[in-house]
């Protein structure tokens, strides 16, 4: 019987909460383990995507994550102070502690990675954050043809990376992902959108709410129809598609 999205949550908190991290990153431990809070989205998607998921699938894939929030927080990107309600690492711990932790969360997620005989997470996963360390710089340059192209890159990628990973390490035949990345990149969308409606910014701004609410309606309808086409039992994620569209923080 599949676990429902709480139970996978639950599942999530519990590899996080155990991870041991490499010893001679000891000095660092308080400011890496601050940047792991979120929702976890990501590694709930890896458990729901690949039965056979090990944490430590899991566990890169949501410090992937971490690693790029805790490196765009700081004041020569995005200038946060606050996230989730508390301060931010570098308005924790400084702003060279906070790009040390960013690198750390990094470098502990492609060990975890390479732990899998074959080198097919770890490949995943590293060219979800080529990706999304491209975005980033669109984003910064201002040299991105529309918003689409620039959250594939600094949304998009992870999403689909962590639906993957799911099935790498589950063990999936490549030749049976191709449904599995349309229906990542419909849900990476659905959620990029619905964080813009609730932000006010993004696609909000370039499109207003009520087509902004239209397109991440048509994404969710779409994501559903994908796992409509895959030979599983995909029930968990239709559940996770319809949340993600119903949320409201």
């Amino acid at each position: 019987m599949p676990r429902a999205p709480e139970e996978l949550r639950e599942l999530v908190e519990g590899y996080l909460g155990e991870l041991a991290l490499t010893p001679e990153l000891a000095p660092l431990e308080a400011p890496i383990r601050h940047g792991l809070g979120g929702k976890r989205v990501r590694p709930v998607l890896a458990l729901a995507s690949g039965e056979a998921v090990g944490a430590e699938a899991v566990a890169a894939v949501e410090l992937v994550h971490s690693f790029s929030l805790v490196h765009d927080d700081l004041p020569a990107l995005d200038n946060d102070t606050e996230r989730r309600g508390r301060a931010t690492v570098w308005a924790a711990y400084g702003e060279a502690t906070a790009v040390l932790a960013g690198d750390a969360l990094l470098g502990e997620a492609f060990r975890l990675a390479l732990t899998y005989p074959r080198p097919d997470v770890a490949r995943e996963l590293v060219n979800a954050t080529l990706a999304m360390i491209g975005g980033q710089q669109l984003d910064l340059a201002g040299g991105y043809a529309d918003l689409a192209e620039l959250h594939r890159l600094k949304t998009g990628a992870l999403f689909s990376a962590s639906v993957l990973c799911g099935l790498w390490a589950a063990g999936l035949p490549e030749g049976e992902h191709p449904p599995w990345r349309a229906f990542a990149a419909e849900l990476g969308l659905l959620f990029q959108v619905v964080d813009d409606i609730l932000d006010g910014d993004g696609y909000v701004l370039e499109l207003g709410e009520s087509k902004s609410r239209a397109l991440a309606d048509a994404a969710a309808e779409r994501a559903q129809a994908r796992l409509g086409e895959i030979d599983a039992d995909t029930a968990v994620l239709s559940e996770i598609v319809s949340g993600l569209a119903a949320r409201t923080s």
